[in-house]
Parts: C-alpha cells; structure tokens; sequence
C-alpha cells in the first residue's frame, strides 16, 4: 500500500500566543520598599544617613569599682561636676558619673554637700530608656552605697533615697538582663553597708508594693538584711513585725518572695528561741505565733519550721 503524501495533511494552526497581562508593582505590593542601590555610596533619599561621628552603644566600658583610679585635679573636676551630670548628651553623662564613682570612693568629701542632687541624677538615669546610661547609673548608686553607708539616710538625703532604692527594685525586676543583674548587686550593695534596722524600715513598705516582682526584690533584700541582725537588734526592732511581715511574704505569688520569706522565718525562729527574755522553751515559738498571727498564719509558721 502506498504511503499518503504528507501534503494532503491538514495544515497545523499554530497556537496563539497566550496573553500576559502586566501588573504594576505598586499595585501587587502597595509597599515594596524601594531597593537599595548596587552602590553603597549613592545617596538615597529614604534611608536615613549613618552618621560616622555618633558613636556606638558598645563604645560605653562599664569599669568595674576595683578598677577605677583616684582622679587627678578633683577640685577642678568638682567644679563642672553638675554641668555635666544635666547635660542633654547621655555620653556626657556617662562620663560625668564615672566623676562621681572616683569621688565617691576616693574624694568622699567634695560629694557631700551636693549628695542630694546627685541621688536626684542617680535616678533620673536609671529610669532614662538607654540601657547603656540605665546600667552606669545602677554602677554609680553602688558605689555611693559603699562610700556613705547609713549617711544617706540623713534627713537632707533620705527622700532623694527612697526614690533611688524604688528604681533599683524596678530595675532588678525587668527583663533586660544585664540592667537586672547590675541592680541585684547594688542591692546586695545596698544591705551590706546601710545598718538593718534602718534599712527595713525603707524596704517594709514594699512587701504590699502593686507590683509583684518588686514585692519579691524587696523581700530578698528584707531576707539579706535580717540575716545580719543579731538577736539584740530583732528584738529593738520587733520579733513581731518581722513575724508579721515574713507572714505576708510567704503568701505572695511568686516562689522568689516566698523562699525570701522561709528564709526570713528561720532565722527569726532561731533569735526567738535564743531570747532569754521570754518564757520556757518548750512550746515557744508556736505560743509567739498564735499571740501575734492569724490562725492560719500561725499553723503555717509551726508546720514550716517543724518541716525543717
């Protein structure tokens, strides 16, 4: 059989080319970034400029107490001290509170008659949002702590430091951790040179605080600082307020406060027992709870030192 001549074939319609229909950027993506040029140093209008000067954050050393030295010419760094302390550059000021960790632990006596205003500028720094700033500050209040002790407690200094030991507890209780582990040392700071006695009476008024992580903050540094006291000092104090107050703390939300709390309990158990001014030993402690707690209070107080 003979084969059929192609060109008898239909001819093939070639296919029509299908249609792209071309949709403006702007509209698939209303806000698709401009790019960037290939070349870094053209000028482009909606990127801000870097500026070569500014300095960067980590620029900022954060120099440890051992290691700061005595200041040359103080009398003559004194003099522009809060000038640069108010100045509106935080770089400034960082520098200027370095000034003053050098003459706290080395020149203590030029700080005093202005040591009000510079708690005051303590503070300030520790609530302003530049950690960097936040951090030196924290730095510098410690080394106050550790040059005036119980001196900062005097009436021209004592309110300006209820608002310095309030930002310290703050700080200690926010998330960002090196400012938070800065203001646990300079609290730990803070109840190794100021007396107890003195000290809870500034740190009491935080274990009802809103704020719950303040609450546990503070009855750590309540913990630490009844710790030091001996029995003489419970006792001018008051076993009852202690008792009261660790009371409380075993009741807060978070397990920080209420380990503060045990702890705070064990040791006034110990000082109550060893006071010689009470009645028999036998049955002691759970007869002091009954006379100055609640009821639950006071089971909770004997199951708790029983359990140790």
């Amino acid at each position: 059989m003979a084969l059929r001549s192609l060109d008898n074939t239909l001819p093939l319609t070639p296919e029509r080319p299908k249609k792209v229909i071309k949709v403006s950027n702007s509209i698939t993506n209303p806000i698709a970034k401009p790019k960037q040029p290939a070349d870094s140093n053209v000028n482009n209008e909606n990127i801000a400029p870097l500026d070569p000067v500014a300095p960067a954050v980590d620029s900022i050393d954060y120099v440890s107490s051992e290691d700061l030295k005595p200041l040359s010419e103080p009398d003559v760094k004194f003099q522009g001290l809060m000038e640069g302390l108010e100045s509106k550059d935080w770089l400034k000021v960082c520098d200027s509170l370095n000034d003053v960790r050098r003459m706290a632990l080395y020149h203590s006596t030029l700080l005093l008659p202005i040591l009000e205003k510079v708690v005051l500028v303590l503070v300030k720094a520790m609530k302003n949002p530049r950690s960097a700033l936040c951090k030196t500050s924290i730095m510098a209040a410690s080394d106050v702590f550790k040059s005036y002790g119980d001196k900062l407690l005097e009436s021209t200094t004592c309110d300006a430091v209820d608002h310095m030991i309030l930002q310290l507890l703050l700080k200690a209780s926010q998330d960002k951790k090196f400012v938070c582990e800065e203001a646990e040392k300079t609290l730990k700071t803070m109840v190794e040179f100021i007396a107890p006695i003195p000290l809870l009476q500034k740190l009491k008024v935080y274990v009802s605080h809103g704020n719950m992580r303040v609450r546990a903050k503070a009855a750590v540094s309540i913990s630490h600082s009844v710790s030091k006291m001996d029995v003489g000092e419970m006792r001018d104090y008051g076993f009852v307020l202690l008792v009261q107050m660790a009371a409380e703390l075993l009741k807060d939300r978070l397990p920080e406060a209420r380990e503060a709390a045990r702890s705070i309990v064990l040791v006034i158990y110990k000082a109550v027992m060893e006071d010689r001014s009470g009645e028999e030993e036998e049955g002691k402690w759970q007869k002091f709870c009954q006379v100055n707690l609640s009821v639950i209070d006071a089971l909770t107080m004997v199951k708790l030192v029983a359990s140790q």
